[in-house]
């Protein structure tokens, strides 16, 4: 036993010496792996001959802090040139921006000339110079007009030829309504933050505050666009508890929107002289004497009738019907001019205008079977201004109330009559004969053609006066003017341009295009009806 452990002991010893030869082996070889790679020949920092020595591992220390620093140097560069470029495009969107903010919102459209490049304002100017907007244009006839189109806060009244096209816009088109929206809050950031230049002066409320106007004062707007050079917007404002209107004129000359003027027009003292040439028909001029005391004396008490009749028959009737109505509601500012001549519109509109001797006045030049409302009053007067000015609202005719309701037991009422519908009426776009214009503007451009005899034209003549001048023509569609239906007779003794324009207003007043289709189509309608009653009856009978 004692001779079997030492054999193991010695065993043990010769294996621990052999992995310590084995390690010292191991790492020798690693040691001559990892030292640096010389060339004999090389040429060392320090002394010459000497083997890696402190000048050395200095050098290769500098070499390194050397090729850092001018790196450095260059990312630090780079950061400054990143750092103004981004300040440069920072300082662009900023500009940017506030131009976007100021059209949106309406506060930099004369004030921003300092923002935007020069280049850009002098063309958006020259556009809205180029265009009708604060100087009417010289146009060679009735078709060369380009005509507003009326809004309010929930519809668009839009003139468009055709029987089939609806008189109004309701509920207005997604674009349409957006592009208004932006319009009305423009208008009303105008008003309510005003520039030096604005035409207006501060006003308090009865409270001492200073007003502000939100989109529930907008009381009506027009517009209409050029193709070629913009959209021109027309925007009146009111407070309820206030008389004077705030005009604001805005102009997109295909881009932001830009303001053209800013001002506050009072029309309480502005009085309408109502102009209405007759003849005959008593009946209708009491109906039109019912409207004219409930709008006129009751509502408006700012106004000036004058009654130009032609002919003796039924001339007296006239004067009692009138007397009635004025002396009922103790009004006396009327005049009666009697006429024993033939009857001939421009020349009882002539004589009208020409009886007024009170100095300047607003003239409505009125037909007897018109229905006008209190809107359209004053919408009579914030659209006309002497020398500058002249309004041609496009009236909407009634048809037919045996037509339009013959399936009810009678038409109704006149009141319930005056709605703006596709079967109910149309929007007179040939007419040019209800007009609103200054007394001096019309004389100064020679009034009517005595000329032209008998029925229409002599409306078209005086239109066509004022395109060919200077004045603007305002030209559009308001919702609270209509034409009530009545007969027509066109007369022998009209020329034919006369008598074909006398029976297109006929045709184009009796009833909508598919009510004149159901007429045209009668015959067959019932004898289809007759056909599905026969049919009916025998199958029954089988």
């Amino acid at each position: 036993m004692p001779r079997r452990g030492l054999i193991l002991q010695t065993r043990t010893h010769w294996l621990l010496l052999g992995l310590a030869v084995l390690c010292s082996l191991v790492l020798f070889m690693y040691l001559l792996e990892c030292a640096p790679q010389t060339d004999g020949n090389a040429s060392l920092p320090g002394v010459i001959g000497e083997n890696y020595g402190k000048e050395y591992y200095q050098a290769l220390l500098q070499e390194q802090e050397e090729h850092y620093q001018t790196r450095a140097t260059s990312l630090k560069r780079q950061i400054a040139q990143l750092k103004q470029e981004l300040q440069e495009m920072s300082e662009r969107m900023r500009s940017l921006q506030e131009k976007k903010n100021g059209g949106i919102n309406g506060i930099g459209y004369q004030g921003n000339k300092e923002q935007a490049p020069n280049d850009l304002l002098e063309f958006l100017h020259s556009q809205i110079d180029k265009a009708e907007v604060s100087l009417g244009a010289k146009l060679p006839s009735e078709y060369g007009v380009i005509p507003f189109e009326s809004f309010t806060l929930m519809k668009v009244f839009q003139l468009e030829m055709g029987l089939t096209r609806h008189p109004e816009e309701k509920p207005v088109r997604k674009d349409k309504r957006d592009e208004l929206v932006e319009v009305i809050e423009a208008g009303l950031e105008v008003i309510n933050n005003p520039d030096d230049d604005d035409e207006q002066e501060d006003e308090d409320s009865p409270l001492g505050e200073k007003l502000i106007f939100n989109e529930n004062d907008f009381i009506e707007g027009y517009y209409r666009t050029e193709r070629d050079k913009g959209t021109q917007y027309e925007l009146f404002f009111k407070k309820a508890d206030l008389m004077e209107y705030r005009h604001v004129t805005l102009f997109r000359p295909f881009g932001p929107l830009m303001k053209v003027k800013n001002e506050m027009i009072d029309i309480t003292r502005s009085i309408i002289n109502i102009i209405v040439p007759l003849a005959e028909r008593t009946d209708a001029f009491a109906q039109f004497m019912q409207n004219f005391r409930d709008v006129c004396i009751h509502q408006d008490k700012r106004i000036h009738l004058t009654v130009v009749y032609f002919g003796k028959e039924g001339l007296s009737k006239v004067k009692s019907i009138l007397e009635s109505f004025t002396s009922e509601s103790n009004f006396h500012n009327y005049t009666m001019i009697s006429l024993n001549e033939e009857f001939n519109r421009g020349r009882g509109l002539n004589v009208g205008a020409r009886a007024w001797d009170k100095g300047e006045v607003l003239m409505f030049f009125c037909d007897v079977d018109i229905y006008f409302s209190a809107e359209f009053l004053n919408s009579c007067r914030l659209n006309t201004e002497p020398g500058k000015k002249v309004f041609y609202p496009v009236v909407f005719s009634l048809y037919n109330p045996a037509i339009v309701y013959a399936n009810q037991d009678g038409p109704p009422s006149v009141e319930q009559q005056l709605v703006h519908k596709k079967d109910s009426g149309f929007w007179r776009d040939f007419g040019f004969g209800m007009t609103c214009q200054y007394r001096s503007d019309f004389l100064t451009i020679g009034g009517f053609d005595m000329e032209v005899k008998g029925w229409g034209g002599e409306d078209v003549h005086l239109y066509r006066k004022y395109l060919h001048g200077d004045l603007i023509v305002i030209r559009t569609p308001v919702p609270g003017l209509f034409h009530l239906w009545h007969k027509k007779r066109c007369v022998d003794e009209l020329t034919p341009e006369q008598y074909r324009m006398c029976i297109q207003s006929k045709a184009m007043n009796e009833a909508s295009h598919s009510h004149l289709g159901m007429l045209v189509f009668r015959e067959e309608i019932e004898a289809h009806l007759h056909k599905q009653a026969y049919r009916t009856n025998q199958e029954a009978v089988g």
